[in-house]
């Protein structure tokens, strides 16, 4: 595919893209504690012209009034990072460059989805697309926060798809697992430990842990493989000779695109009856978008392979179609001496145009 952007332009939007990004790395947003990055994006939406909106820390903007005959595009990344990794061997704070590269906590994490799609924003802005479109840099991703992405759509229009910036190296993720957190419990009947009396909770337990350890769901993900059961925390027992009548233990099950999160509790429920079963959260799901889909065709016509990403973002809080795609890798993320390369950035705005100008969806709702 031809980018057909003008030198002059290109420039002009990576260089403004890398000053913001430089503004972001020095401004510590940590999850819950975005407030003053997402002022500089809002300060950046109004000096482009544009009108921002917030919800707590999320902040977005519409590039024209809605038309309810045209479907409606979102560009979604997040502000907030984790926080820096004791073993920084530079200022996590200071964006540093040495050798075409920005270090600095968020820079890849996801900064610079956050200013290459800000930066796409602005351009298709200027033009007549087929769809409405929308830039929203959400707070809390990295927490999977109540005050995150969830609290913007609840203010937003409807939306028939999403572009989500994470590092992938500019690939779609076209599935993605979703998080099941289940607190377990197996009851016995205490009892004194040097005597043949009692039913020892801790043992139910390490019945069904075992069990769980090869247990296996029947569907498998084309993308995603086999959804994936850890058992990651045991407690039980008050004293040494006492046998435990209780005996909690938590689950982390990484969910595929096969199952809904009610799906594999209600499946877990039936095959271990005797084993109490509370999931802290159902609304963390798997997404995946078809091959079909008009962007991910656009993506192949580029050169970009499409895969199964096993990490979570926001798109996990998106009841509509979703791709993740952006700048940097993975691997990168929550290191410490983050960095972003900043071609990489450059190519995303250019990529990210092409893929988007005069793309044609339909209405999903």
């Amino acid at each position: 595919m031809e980018i057909e952007i003008s030198m002059d332009l290109k420039d002009e939007l990576y260089y403004s893209a890398i000053d913001l990004l430089r503004r972001l790395i020095q401004t510590p947003s940590i999850s819950r504690e975005e407030g003053n990055a997402a002022q500089i994006i809002c300060e950046t939406l109004q000096k482009n012209g544009f009108e921002p909106h917030r919800a707590g820390n999320n902040v977005w903007a519409l590039a024209h009034k809605i038309d309810t005959d045209k479907p409606t595009i979102l560009l979604n990344s997040h502000i907030d990072t984790v926080k820096p990794a004791g073993s920084w061997t530079r200022n996590p704070f200071v964006p540093t460059e040495e050798e075409n590269r920005i270090y600095g906590l968020g820079s890849n994490d996801a900064g610079a989805s956050v200013v290459a799609l800000l930066s796409t924003f602005l351009h298709l802005a200027k033009t007549t697309q087929p769809y409405n479109l929308i830039f929203l840099a959400s707070a809390e991703e990295e927490v999977s926060g109540v005050n995150g992405i969830a609290k913007a759509l609840e203010q937003l229009p409807p939306i028939d798809f999403a572009v989500v910036g994470e590092p992938t190296g500019m690939h779609p993720a076209v599935c993605e697992k979703g998080l099941l957190v289940l607190d377990c419990t197996t009851y016995g009947k205490a009892g004194h430990a040097a005597r043949e009396e009692g039913i020892n909770a801790l043992y139910k337990a390490t019945e069904v842990i075992e069990k769980l350890r090869r247990y296996e769901f029947p569907l498998v993900s084309e993308w995603l493989g086999k959804v994936k059961l850890t058992v990651t925390q045991i407690q039980a027992g008050t004293q040494h000779n006492v046998v435990p009548d209780r005996c909690t233990f938590v689950v982390d099950v990484r969910t595929t695109d096969r199952y809904a999160n009610a799906q594999i509790v209600e499946i877990l429920r039936a095959d271990f009856p005797d084993t109490e079963i509370t999931p802290r959260s159902l609304r963390l799901n798997s997404s995946s978008l078809p091959m079909q889909h008009p962007f991910i065709k656009r993506c192949i016509w580029a050169g970009r392979e499409p895969f199964g990403s096993p990490t979570l973002s926001d798109q996990a809080l998106m009841p509509f179609p979703s791709v993740k795609i952006g700048p940097g890798q993975s691997s990168r993320s929550h290191t410490a001496d983050e960095y972003i390369v900043t071609d990489e950035i450059r190519e995303a705005i250019e990529l990210y145009i092409c893929l988007l100008d005069q793309l044609q969806i339909g209405k999903s709702m």
